[in-house]
């Protein structure tokens, strides 16, 4: 037998095996289906006898229907306890959040005291600093607070009429918002005013002879009797008495004119001349720092405290002269005091 004849016939076998496989199979199945519906579909009888026993409630019921109502009880009861499960979950978070809102209620409330106190303290501020414009000279800008009245802020801050659903917290910042907005501009006229004084401070004999002390003040400006001489005369400075060797000070910018001693004077002295027609004189000193023609700067070391030439004991004799006049130097040192910029 060739062997396309032999593949035709084990073709025809496997072919004819698997139908008659597949045949029992399906009826297998078949068979199957019979006995679970058969089964299905018998019938069972419940019966509810009451204590009376005078009627008796029955009912058939299949035992597909059995399934699918068990089934549906047990979905039902499913449902139940996710539903519980989750009610308590969210329960739980409804709980943490109302507790949150609470301390939030809380942690606002401290807000709008705070904003209250800052309130109550920029009106405060606010007349200060109008106090301080007029003190100035720069009472033009107090235009900018005319609409102050009886400490009503909000007429101050010129604020505009609040739109509906806007907290009044809200409106508080926004106020003091433009107020300080609004301050800014005349703090930095001030500041540019200060800065000007600052300059010419440095250019007048404003500054403190002595580094770092105040000193004695032993003699005052003016009439005084004589030490050695017990003879009445005009002091033309004043003296301030410390330790030998104390640092001595420029009193302003300025340029040495003068470097001289006298035995019988002032001993070791120095003169500076200044801006503005002014003059200061140093004596006494016990060594001397600069020469004349040197450019010194308000503050600069010039010479130590000494008791050179006629002198009791060590001090440093001041003076300031205004052109040819002398004046009393307390009138400008006490400049800078009163700004307190020493």
């Amino acid at each position: 037998m060739s062997p396309v004849n032999q593949y035709k016939k084990a073709e025809k076998r496997l072919v004819s095996r698997c139908s008659n496989w597949f045949k029992k199979f399906t009826s297998q199945i078949n068979e199957a289906i019979k006995r679970f519906l058969v089964l299905g579909r018998q019938k069972f009888t419940v019966m509810f006898i009451p204590h009376s026993e005078k009627k008796i409630f029955n009912f058939r019921i299949s035992l597909f229907s059995m399934f699918f109502i068990s089934l549906l009880f047990f979905c039902v009861l499913g449902v139940f306890f996710y539903l519980s499960t989750h009610y308590s979950g969210f329960s739980r978070i409804l709980l943490q959040k109302s507790k949150a809102l609470t301390e939030s209620e809380a942690s606002l409330e401290l807000i709008r005291d705070e904003i209250a106190e800052v309130t109550k303290i920029s009106r405060v501020f606010q007349s200060t600093l109008d106090n301080t414009l007029k003190a100035l000279g720069l009472n033009e800008t107090s235009a900018l607070y005319s609409n102050i009245g009886d400490g009503d802020l909000s007429s101050f801050f010129d604020i505009q009429e609040k739109k509906e659903g806007v907290l009044q917290e809200i409106s508080e910042l926004q106020s003091l918002e433009t107020f300080m907005t609004r301050s800014v501009e005349d703090l930095e006229k001030i500041t540019s005013l200060l800065v000007s004084h600052k300059e010419l401070l440095v250019e007048l004999p404003t500054f403190w002879p002595l580094e770092g002390i105040k000193g004695r003040l032993t003699n005052d400006f003016g009439l005084a009797i004589h030490p050695f001489t017990n003879n009445l005369y005009l002091h033309k400075g004043i003296d301030l008495a410390f330790a030998r060797g104390t640092p001595i000070v420029a009193a302003a910018n300025g340029k040495v004119v003068e470097r001289g001693y006298e035995a019988l004077g002032f001993g070791h002295y120095i003169r500076i001349r200044h801006n503005y027609g002014f003059y200061t004189k140093y004596a006494h000193l016990d060594t001397v720092y600069v020469e004349e023609g040197d450019v010194v700067t308000q503050g600069q070391r010039i010479g130590t405290m000494g008791s050179s030439g006629l002198s009791t004991g060590p001090h440093l004799h001041f003076e300031v002269h205004l052109g040819s006049s002398v004046v009393d130097p307390k009138r400008y040192l006490n400049i800078q005091r009163s700004l307190g910029t020493e």
